[in-house]
């Protein structure tokens, strides 16, 4: 039972997303890495990445290595990879490539296209398909939006999300300034919580300082937390 809860708790921790940029009409390139917990355990790494591919267009990865107690003895790890352009300054997915290994492999892939405003979603059981909505972004890339209209002063933000058979219009709401201690320093940060679910979710972002949360909580799965440990950008 152990083993399946832990294993659980991964695999719903590598669809968190944490993302950043610079305050700019463009994203900047930047590198930035997250500890994984379990109710204060050590879990594993995540590494986030983002890249301009030239024309207006962005990658942007996540990868999450298991590297301590049941996570590294099972080889878990997940890779979630998503190409953007960048429209109205802000992201729009054009694909997004999901693959997490613990035990067993699961995979998704997402395509848009937006000149017929088409969504396809794929995974292990089935495909999908469904109207896009402007601004669309997928769960890796949802952080990033939501940093980004923060900074804009945003206090109640409304993102569609690209997810398995429709796009959920997201509802996030700041609930007050919080001290924040994650090993990347000391914050003072805003918590944001999802206000049109009940599942918990939690998100603390500087958002004159970076537009990514220093941490993200959420109990759905396993109770995994990611704290900020580094950020670097050219």
């Amino acid at each position: 039972m152990r083993t399946h809860n832990l294993t659980r708790s991964l695999i719903a921790g590598l669809a968190l997303a944490v993302s950043t940029a610079a305050f700019a009409a463009q994203p900047t390139p930047f590198t930035a890495t997250y500890k994984v917990s379990r109710q204060g355990e050590a879990m594993g790494e995540a590494t986030i990445t983002l890249k301009s591919l030239g024309n207006g267009e962005y990658e942007y990865s996540n990868q999450i290595h298991g590297t301590s107690g049941l996570a590294a003895m099972l080889g878990a790890n997940s890779s979630d990879i998503t190409r953007f352009r960048w429209n109205n300054n802000a992201p729009e997915t054009e694909t997004y490539t999901s693959k997490v290994v613990a035990l067993k492999t699961r995979q998704r892939t997402m395509q848009v296209d937006w000149h017929s405003n088409q969504v396809r979603v794929e995974d292990n059981k089935g495909a999908d398909s469904y109207t896009a909505a402007p601004g669309l972004v997928d769960r890796n890339t949802m952080s990033y939006a939501l940093g980004l209209a923060l900074h804009d002063g945003s206090q109640s933000v409304t993102l569609p999300v690209g997810v398995k058979q429709r796009v959920e219009q997201q509802q996030y709401k700041v609930q007050g300034k919080e001290t924040i201690n994650v090993p990347a320093g000391s914050f003072q940060a805003e918590r944001v919580t999802r206000a049109d679910s009940d599942k918990h979710f939690d998100a603390w972002y500087v958002p004159k300082q970076y537009p990514m949360p220093v941490k993200m909580a959420q109990s759905d799965g396993g109770n995994l937390t990611l704290e900020l440990v580094r950020f670097s950008s050219p």
